[in-house]
């Protein structure tokens, strides 16, 4: 990093200047003052003279301690910060900081974007672990202490005698790191792999098995952290099949960790997902504070209540869980998403820090005075002894453990505000990209920019005021489709119909989930005049004409986020382009097609939830936008040879509800050109399925203009919103009666399918 090779020495040098890396203890019996006791894994850095000799010194309460101070001072040295009067101390926020993968044992993960397991494959622990090693180290140059490696719909195997010497390999490869293995577990356990009749929680069998397996587990790993555990939630056996609690559930696994030192993650993630919809009270938000708030008080003080930062399921935005405020006797923890499940799944630049301190800064009001979220959760309000962050952070074996470049730097936000979540957005955004793409002023001001905004682009284009990520929550989490969360067990979320918009969840009239909250919060969501306009459609359910606090109408406010939203995702493809100097080759490319697909999704779903809207609501658009696209010429109405039209299901996510597919050989689409001559931008939106791969062709009279594969890793299964994407060809010369043609070839399952041509004259 300096140019220099450093020599390793286990004694400091006489008269030479020296950095010193050790423990309290072990840098006063080298001769030297550390300064005042530290807290477990907190450091401290100095830089001190003693006859003309300058020394570093970075002084860790533990091993641990000092390894974060050396990453530290090495995030220093690479953002170019003054060393040499350094005298700073660090200690974490929370006492616990960990992260979860959902790994499966077949080496799949997930809702995981960052390629197959680093952990598992063939239902074993991989033979090469020197990737988990390396995400060890990564894990501890951002203060992480553990991490649990399997899902938390975990695979009963993980606790048989004959894969705990496998878990152990794993446990060994994290250890030089100071990062501690933590494992998700079945609470049917006792049943499924103990050969008992029963795994209820008050069956003293169940108890003693429990004992008896966590003692085997500890044997061979006796540094484990502890566990997950997911019961009675979507499909999770759980205590209710006896009629327990979750507090009977958690204690009875709490207590064979306790003597170990281990801690036991409680997922607060408990509802019913085959709910009665059509009951109007019935609300998934109301869920984790009904199942939990009467258990307050009643957990083992090593069990952690892990708490999604809102109650839904990591939609775009959502209230600050109410559970937070709730839990005044009971240790808890915020969980947050880094991998983007419902954020465009690594396919999109959105960046989360700002979405992560909307809630982390949200002010609870508990007991009527300042209690931030990040407050309750590190027990600073209600003086609980453990408070944790946990991350689901689903790394994969992809070079950038992550899926592209910028899902790299939630993963580092997530560890900065664990550490100290009173850091900015913009202070995290500005250290990672001058850690990632370097410094130059240019550069980082539109990187910086770019993250900064990314958020709330994402939410125009998704689902605003409160409407949550308008998404196909019963399949892929990724494309486009207003009504799947509506009208089935796993939600009834926006209650949109032709009247109206937005679910009731007051006390007054609606589901009640606005009382759960202490009473100064719950005024300002019990009434719409009061809610914010972000969140006012979580709460109420209004006229597509109420007008927010600018004055704008509800549904004008839909059309002009959603066109607002798109542009801006077009935006950042020529902002991109304007660092191109100061990127080297691949990574820019590789962001590039990223971005560019990102615009392309952003317009596929401008369109999806724009033309839903205009035609549930019947109210135009204000601006003339909604349902009128200049230049574009549907696939159906060409001239078709061999394609055949085909509905999109659901409708809005095609143009005009339409797409064409080819069930031959080869199929082509031709359209007449009778516009103006000129130079144009051509784009194409076809479907890309991951089924095989089709090959497309783009003529102009008889020149072929373009021909691609469509060859893409959507998460698609159909012709959809899913796996709608575009290709775009400028510069194209065009005159009355030029005959454009679309060809399609499929391969294997992929029909070819397209939807629309757009035309665009460049300006002259």
């Amino acid at each position: 990093m300096v140019g220099r090779t450093l020599r390793i020495e286990t004694a400091p040098p006489a008269g030479e200047d020296a950095i010193l890396v050790g423990t309290l203890e072990s840098l006063k019996s080298a001769g030297f003052d550390p300064g005042p006791t530290l807290p477990e894994d907190a450091f401290r850095l100095r830089t001190i003279s003693r006859a003309g000799v300058r020394y570093t010194l970075i002084t860790g309460a533990t091993p641990r301690g000092a390894l974060y101070g050396a990453f530290a001072y090495l995030r220093k040295i690479a953002l170019a910060e003054r060393l040499a009067t350094l005298d700073e101390q660090q200690a974490p926020y929370t006492p616990v900081r960990w992260v979860n993968e959902w790994n499966n044992l077949d080496g799949s993960i997930e809702r995981g974007y960052g390629g197959r397991s680093i952990f598992f494959e063939n239902n074993a622990v991989r033979a090469d672990l020197t990737r988990a090693s390396e995400y060890a180290r990564l894990l501890a140059s951002l203060g992480i202490g553990a991490c649990a490696v399997n899902n938390v719909n975990a695979n009963p195997r993980v606790l048989t005698a004959a894969f705990i010497p496998e878990l152990a390999r794993i446990a060994d490869a994290f250890r030089p790191w100071g990062v501690r293995m933590a494992l998700a577990v079945d609470f049917g356990s006792p049943q499924s792999v103990g050969g008992l009749d029963t795994y209820d929680p008050l069956d003293p069998r169940v108890a003693a098995w429990w004992k008896s397996a966590v003692d085997d587990l500890y044997r061979a790993i006796p540094d484990l952290a502890g566990f997950v555990l997911k019961a009675d939630s979507e499909g999770r056996v759980g205590p209710s099949t006896y009629g327990r609690t979750h507090a009977d559930a958690a204690n009875v696994v709490a207590r064979a960790l306790a003597p170990h030192g281990g801690l036991l993650f409680y997922r607060g993630f408990v509802y019913d997902h085959h709910m009665d919809w059509r009951n109007p009270k019935n609300d998934r938000a109301r869920a984790a504070y009904d199942n939990f708030k009467p258990l307050d008080g009643k957990f083992d003080a090593n069990v952690i209540i892990q708490i999604k930062n809102g109650p839904i399921d990591f939609q775009v935005r959502e209230p600050a869980s109410p559970l937070f405020a709730a839990l005044e006797h009971t240790n808890q923890a915020i969980e947050l998403q880094i991998t983007q499940e419902y954020f465009g799944q690594a396919r999109h630049l959105v960046y989360l820090a700002p979405y992560w301190k909307n809630t982390l800064d949200f002010d609870m009001r508990a007991g009527g005075a300042k209690t931030p979220v990040k407050a309750l959760v590190a027990g600073k309000v209600f003086h609980r002894p453990i408070g944790a962050f946990v991350g689901v952070s689903n790394v994969g074996l992809d070079d950038n453990w992550t899926g592209n470049q910028f899902s790299q730097a939630n993963l580092y936000a997530f560890g900065r505000l664990a550490w100290n979540p009173d850091l900015t957005s913009r202070q995290i955004a500005d250290e990672w990209t001058r850690l990632t793409f370097g410094s130059n002023p240019g550069l980082v001001e539109t990187v910086t920019g770019m993250m900064l905004e990314s958020w709330r682009m994402y939410e125009n284009y998704t689902g605003p005021l409160g409407l949550q990520t308008l998404t196909e929550i019963t399949g892929t989490h990724f494309g486009p489709a207003v009504e799947a969360s509506e009208r089935n067990g796993w939600g009834q979320w926006h209650n949109a119909d032709e009247h109206g918009v937005g679910m009731d969840r007051t006390v007054a009239t609606g589901t009640g989930y606005a009382g759960q909250y202490p009473p100064e919060v719950a005024r300002v969501y019990e009434s719409a005049a009061s809610t914010p306009d972000d969140l006012l459609l979580f709460f109420h359910h209004v006229p597509y004409s109420y007008r927010l606090h600018d004055g704008k109408t509800v549904i004008q406010y839909i059309y002009d986020s959603h066109y607002e939203g798109a542009e801006t995702a077009a935006s950042f493809v020529r902002r991109w382009k304007s660092v191109e100097p100061f990127i080297d080759n691949a990574r820019f490319a590789e962001v590039l097609a990223q971005l560019e697909f990102q615009a392309g999704h952003a317009q596929e779903w401008r369109d999806s939830v724009v033309s839903w809207f205009l035609k549930t609501s019947s109210i135009a658009d204000a601006q003339g936008r909604a349902g009128h696209y200049p230049g574009r010429v549907e696939a159906e109405s060409m001239q078709l040879e061999g394609y055949t039209p085909q509905p999109a299901v659901p409708w809005e996510t095609a143009s005009g509800g339409m797409a064409v597919a080819c069930p031959a050989e080869h199929c082509a689409a031709t359209y007449p050109f009778t516009g103006v001559p000129g130079w144009y931008t051509i784009r194409v939106r076809y479907f890309d399925l991951p089924l095989g791969v089709a090959h497309f062709r783009l003529l102009v009279g008889p020149q072929v203009v373009a021909e691609w594969d469509a060859d893409d890793h959507l998460p698609a299964r159909k012709i959809d919103g899913s796996s709608s994407t575009r290709r775009v060809f400028s510069g194209i010369a065009l005159r009355p009666g030029d005959r454009i043609r679309i060809e399609g070839t499929p391969g294997g399952r992929d029909p070819a399918a397209f939807d629309y041509i757009e035309l665009e004259a460049l300006p002259q």
